[in-house]
């Protein structure tokens, strides 16, 4: 079977559909793959993939001319590989990947929500307006899909109630799952420390964690804080001159974004995610649980689908710093109760969140 994924960004490929695209290959597929520049080629071409197409990509969600020029490169490269199956992930690549697909005659027709993103996580006027868009887009999508995956239930029961699709087409799965050879269970570290990994935007929650760091510093100044993540260009986009006040006076340590994560989450006690993006189910928290790392998250979609309040880590309000900092100082002052909720977020990582576990499920979904 020759199998198509539509990806938004080429990292993305190897850092969360990798595994699943190993699988589909040791399946005897035959796997394509397109992407809007040629950023980490040579990554994609690492995980066995045939063909690297690049298919430019314009992430302005009002850039009209842009998702035309998209849908239509989309067309042309179905109508010339003739893929039998079609797997697509994110907003553009799910609603223009499903509906070129459908026009091009492809029988196998799968897509992944994950998650809802900036357009359902805001409430302004023009957002209101883009989601009214969006919606027409997925529901015309969606039509063309043999199934949609959902990563949270959040967002599956979201678009069944408001109709975006019916029910019996919408499955559920584990989030993209975790690599647990690759992110290895460790022996805590001496000293409690907290990391955070995510896009340096406002909605991951990046100002909160810095704030929190600065409260419980002053109680504990020999605490250590690490950020960990990306400049972004997009909207809600934090400039690097943000942050460094906070870098400066010692609050954060800030080493920049890397390929490799595993050492930063071995050798942090507790992982700290104060996200109000409409996350899908974050890889970081996954990542965190497999080396055996207790959690503290937000109450939102997402954020909150792996934890199990009190067992693995805890849920806090949104935008909420003074939440973040008595968890925080709870784990300080609590190492017996850390110790214990660090091996039961490796127990459920290992029951629920295996990516090998994850990828039978996508299998059973999409028969490949």
């Amino acid at each position: 079977m020759k199998i198509l994924i539509i990806s938004p960004k080429n990292k993305t490929v190897f850092n969360f559909r990798g595994d699943l695209i190993k699988d589909m290959i040791a399946s005897g597929n035959d796997v394509l793959v397109t992407g809007p520049n040629q950023d980490f080629v040579d990554d994609i071409y690492s995980l066995g993939v045939s063909k690297f197409i690049e298919v430019p990509l314009v992430k302005d969600n009002t850039s009209v001319l842009g998702d035309l020029a998209y849908l239509k490169a989309l067309k042309r490269i179905m109508k010339e590989e003739r893929p039998d199956l079609v797997f697509s992930y994110t907003i553009k690549p799910v609603i223009y990947g499903s509906i070129a697909a459908k026009a091009s005659g492809v029988k196998n027709i799968y897509a992944m929500v994950t998650g809802l993103g900036r357009v359902y996580g805001s409430s302004g006027f023009k957002t209101k307006i883009i989601r009214t868009i969006t919606k027409h887009l997925y529901r015309k999508a969606f039509k063309s899909c043999n199934a949609v995956i959902f990563q949270n239930s959040d967002d599956l029961n979201t678009f069944v109630n408001d109709k975006y699709l019916p029910k019996e087409k919408a499955k559920l799965v584990n989030g993209s799952g975790v690599n647990m050879e690759r992110f290895k269970k460790t022996p805590l570290p001496e000293k409690v420390s907290f990391l955070m990994i995510g896009r340096i935007i406002k909605e991951k929650g990046v100002f909160e964690y810095c704030e929190a760091a600065k409260i419980v510093k002053e109680k504990y100044p020999e605490t250590k804080f690490v950020l960990l993540g990306g400049f972004d260009n997009s909207i809600g986009a934090i400039k690097p001159e943000d942050i460094q006040p906070y870098i400066d006076s010692g609050v954060i340590e800030f080493p920049g974004e890397t390929k490799d994560p595993v050492s930063y989450y071995q050798n942090a006690s507790v992982f700290v995610l104060p996200s109000y993006y409409r996350e899908g189910l974050p890889r970081t928290i996954l990542e965190a649980m497999s080396c055996g790392r207790a959690v503290i998250t937000t109450d939102w979609p997402g954020c909150r689908e792996p934890i199990v309040e009190g067992q693995n880590g805890f849920l806090i309000e949104i935008k909420n710093v003074s939440s973040i900092v008595a968890k925080e100082l709870f784990f300080i002052e609590n190492q017996n109760k850390l110790q214990t909720m660090s091996q039961k977020a490796f127990d459920i990582c290992k029951e629920y969140y295996d990516v090998l576990k994850v990828n039978l499920s996508m299998k059973a979904i999409m028969n490949y």
